[in-house]
């Protein structure tokens, strides 16, 4: 199966079945095409790519997490490049903003494979037996750690740092997407810094959602400044209803929250 993607990203897979834009001169075969999207404001060139190759091939599929699909069981390699793992779909919150449980539901466990970057939706909110042998399965990687998908702050407890402590991650990502999400968080900062990570090493990130109905650009800052006192390195997540494009402003201010490099010399 050829896959096509509507973005060249970090996480995109790499093989001979891969592609980033139109047919070109080599015309691998192959049964079918997937078109896999991830972010809604791509459907439209999800949608033009797949005219392009149905053109060559006769069943073409447009699919992924923007079209609302349901994923399956994780297969490292098909639609995440070899390295990426995903080992429970779905979340117990209900968060307005969120797609993820109205798409995935509440949450499901999955055969574990491995790979080193973790991408579920709501690791922590899976059972101990479960969290305990994704752990096992990192403590095998022969390549640094991270937990790119979201930790639940609200979530973490002394054992989950325990098992954080040993793989020593490269970076761990948290949130904080509503008020209700900055004393979780804190505790976090709390715990995890007492266990020994730092915050200059911007292992403890937190992605920090802004743009929001009635957010502004002074408030979505004095967040992200808060989630800096909390011990993380904040990356400004911009919210997108699917239906109008962010301001110019709201964008200039997300690429300010982005890179820790920028942050760090901004803040110093």
């Amino acid at each position: 199966m050829i896959r096509v993607f509507p973005r060249k990203t970090k996480a995109t897979p790499v093989d001979d079945l891969v592609f980033t834009s139109e047919p070109g001169l080599f015309l691998p075969e192959a049964d079918k095409v997937h078109v896999s999207v991830t972010f809604t404001w791509d459907l439209p060139k999800a949608e033009k790519l797949a005219k392009a190759w149905a053109d060559y091939y006769p069943k073409v599929e447009i699919g992924g997490p923007a079209t609302g699909m349901r994923g399956e069981d994780f297969e490292p390699g098909k639609y995440l490049k070899k390295g990426y793992v995903i080992t429970s779909r779905g979340c117990p919150n209900s968060c307005w903003f969120c797609s993820v449980w109205k798409r995935e539901g509440t949450l499901r466990e999955l055969p574990i494979t491995e790979g080193w970057n973790v991408l579920d939706d709501n690791l922590l909110a899976c059972s101990e037996s479960h969290i305990k042998a994704v752990f096992t399965m990192l403590e095998r990687q022969s390549e640094r750690i991270e937990f790119t998908g979201g930790l639940e702050a609200a979530r973490l407890q002394d054992w989950h740092v325990d098992l954080l402590s040993c793989v020593r991650p490269k970076q761990m990502f948290f949130a904080y997407d509503t008020p209700d999400d900055y004393e979780p968080l804190v505790e976090a900062g709390r715990k995890l810094l007492q266990a020994g990570f730092t915050t200059a090493s911007h292992t403890l990130r937190a992605y920090v959602l802004i743009g929001y109905r009635d957010d502004t650009p002074d408030k979505a800052n004095e967040r992200l400044m808060a989630t800096m006192a909390a011990g993380f390195m904040p990356m400004a997540m911009l919210y997108r209803d699917g239906k109008t494009e962010p301001s110019k402003e709201w964008k200039q201010l997300q690429r300010l929250w982005a890179r820790p490099a920028i942050i760090t010399q901004r803040t110093a």
